[in-house]
């Protein structure tokens, strides 16, 4: 499974980037506010530090209006990820810039009727928002897994991306069902090393080590 950082913060994004974990970055307007960096500017910079797919999202509700977005968005660098709503102008999108060669990521999925219209349309990327999804009394990972089945139903190409993820068990719940990237803010993903028997492990070994009084360097 892929994972992406769902950050528009430069110093998580290179501290995952080193370990070499980092496959992707997604981005969205609330996150770009929360930088407090200009929109452009924090994009180029992240699309300069990871190699994957940059989503970078349009504001505009119409189609037309989307597409001059997407063409200047494009334009930052070549692996920006055009990310789209899940509206009919944002599938319309969706198939004009795929068409054209373009990644595009299909946002604010709640639905499996609604992933089958995002893979219909040719999307890159899905986004079922699985946190959101359980705030609202529903099991997001039920949603992942009917997409899964639909998906591989028809051999659809558009990949599974599990959005708004909480907490680990989310990570590994959408790695169980076979989701194909998971993006989560930088915090879950390096909460996924965390066992408290690797500490203790640790701990032992450290212990016993300085009792031989030996160096390595």
């Amino acid at each position: 499974m892929k994972f992406f950082a769902d950050t528009a913060e430069i110093e998580p994004i290179k501290e995952l980037a080193a370990t070499g974990l980092l496959d992707g970055v997604t981005t969205n307007p609330s996150l770009i506010h929360k930088s407090g960096r200009d929109f452009m500017e924090v994009t180029k910079e992240i699309c300069g530090i990871v190699d994957g797919p940059v989503s970078a999202e349009v504001v505009a509700l119409d189609h037309e209006t989307m597409m001059k977005e997407a063409e200047v968005l494009r334009k930052i660098a070549d692996n920006v990820c055009i990310k789209v709503p899940l509206t009919i102008d944002g599938l319309k999108t969706c198939k004009a810039l795929t068409d054209d060669g373009t990644m595009v990521n299909v946002t604010l999925c709640f639905s499996a009727n609604q992933a089958l219209l995002a893979a219909k349309a040719g999307a890159t990327f899905v986004s079922p928002f699985v946190g959101r999804h359980d705030d609202n009394g529903f099991d997001g990972m039920d949603l992942i897994r009917d997409i899964r089945l639909i998906y591989d139903n028809y051999l659809y190409d558009t990949e599974i991306l599990v959005a708004s993820v909480r907490h680990t068990t989310h990570v590994l719940e959408s790695a169980k069902i076979g989701a194909d990237v998971m993006t989560a803010p930088p915090k879950v993903i390096m909460a996924l090393v965390n066992h408290v028997l690797t500490d203790k492990g640790i701990e032992g070994f450290l212990k016993d080590w300085k009792a031989t009084g030996q160096s390595i360097i």
